[in-house]
């Protein structure tokens, strides 16, 4: 029997002590950026709140610069917008979207210094881009820009359980499922392909579907039935299935350029098997397709399909009257006053007020 004198080897256990934070992002685009150059200096524009690590922020945009001293710059400030007993600690950067600035914006995060927000306040960003200098650049495309703000609020340090609980996996799961094939009683026949899938996992998900395979709409009693999909891609039905299976949109296919269409079947296809979600992300993704030429297209879609956000922001888009004419002299524009004629009135009063 050993005693606690005797030689062999140590007893030893290991620990961690972290930083507890939360992270995120919020893109902010600015329309019709020409127009804002008429704000004096010293004086902005606000965005609207949003939310990151329970915090609510915004951020202040000025055209002409915070002062005198920099007044040939776009000046921003971040502002923690909410009342706050203790100072919140964040880093935060913000940089141009783009994938490059994006990417090393991120990296650079780690090292980023911690500040201090109290109450109400902020902290600037005094030469965020020369104005001449943005206006000969890429990033400014229709007479818009976006930028993007990382911020990482630090809520402390914690130690490290000892038992770590990874993520669910069960979106990972449900994806192989559909992949796979396995155990699939219901059979799609779509632009001329066949798709196989689990009724019961498509009628746990969307009421329509459930109407479909199960209710009186049911087309046949049998499992394996054909059930015969018109009017609809097969890649959009595909990753229709996809998000119905995972709860997220699969990674296009298709050329950058082609996107948007893509997105815009997408969330027809959504809206036609009631999945909200989807359509919610499809409209997310369509506002930052909103150009001259794509505008009355996607205002068409959006009041259509009742997506009441991505409508606000084509009205946003075509709120400068420079931009709005623009509009009015494309192919889309004469489709959008055929079929969307309640739409004519409204643009018509935008129109009248500038």
């Amino acid at each position: 029997m050993s005693s606690a004198g005797s030689g062999g080897e140590p007893s030893g256990s290991s620990s961690a002590i972290v930083a507890d934070t939360a992270s995120g992002y919020h893109h902010l685009t600015i329309h019709g950026y020409s127009g804002t150059k008429g704000v004096p200096t010293g004086e902005c524009v606000s965005s609207l709140p949003f939310t990151i690590g329970g915090h609510r922020w915004c951020i202040y945009y000025y055209p002409n610069g915070l002062s005198s001293e920099v007044a040939g710059y776009i000046s921003l400030e971040l502002i923690l917008d909410e009342d706050v007993a203790e100072e919140v600690k964040a880093r935060w950067d913000i940089c141009l979207a783009g994938e490059l600035e994006e990417a090393n914006q991120l990296a650079s995060m780690a090292s980023a210094s911690v500040d201090n927000f109290a109450s109400r306040t902020g902290w600037w960003y005094r030469t965020f881009a020369k104005r001449e200098d943005l206006e000969r650049s890429k990033h400014l495309r229709n007479d818009s820009f976006t930028i993007r703000c990382d911020i990482i609020v630090v809520h402390g340090c914690r130690a490290v359980a000892f038992v770590s609980v990874p993520p669910c996996d069960l979106r990972r799961h449900l994806g192989e499922l559909l992949e796979t094939e396995k155990g699939a009683d219901v059979v799609f026949e779509v632009g001329g392909e066949t798709v196989a899938a689990h009724r019961c996992v498509l009628a746990a998900r969307s009421s329509v579907f459930s109407a479909e395979l199960f209710g009186p709409m049911k087309e046949g009693n049998a499992a394996g039935v054909v059930v015969h999909i018109e009017d609809m891609d097969a890649e959009v039905f595909k990753a229709l299935l996809h998000f119905v299976y995972t709860g997220s949109l699969p990674q296009t296919q298709t050329l950058k350029e082609d996107e948007d269409v893509t997105y815009q079947h997408m969330l027809v296809a959504a809206d036609r098997y009631g999945m909200e979600r989807m359509k919610l992300i499809c409209e997310e993704k369509l506002s930052e397709y909103i150009d001259v030429g794509s505008a009355a297209t996607i205002l068409a879609l959006a009041d259509q399909h009742h997506c009441e956000g991505l409508k606000k922001a084509c009205f946003n888009f075509l709120a400068a009257p420079t931009t709005l004419r623009a509009v009015m002299a494309t192919d889309g524009f004469q489709h959008l006053s055929r079929s969307c004629p309640s739409l004519m009135v409204e643009l018509m009063a935008m129109s009248l007020r500038h």
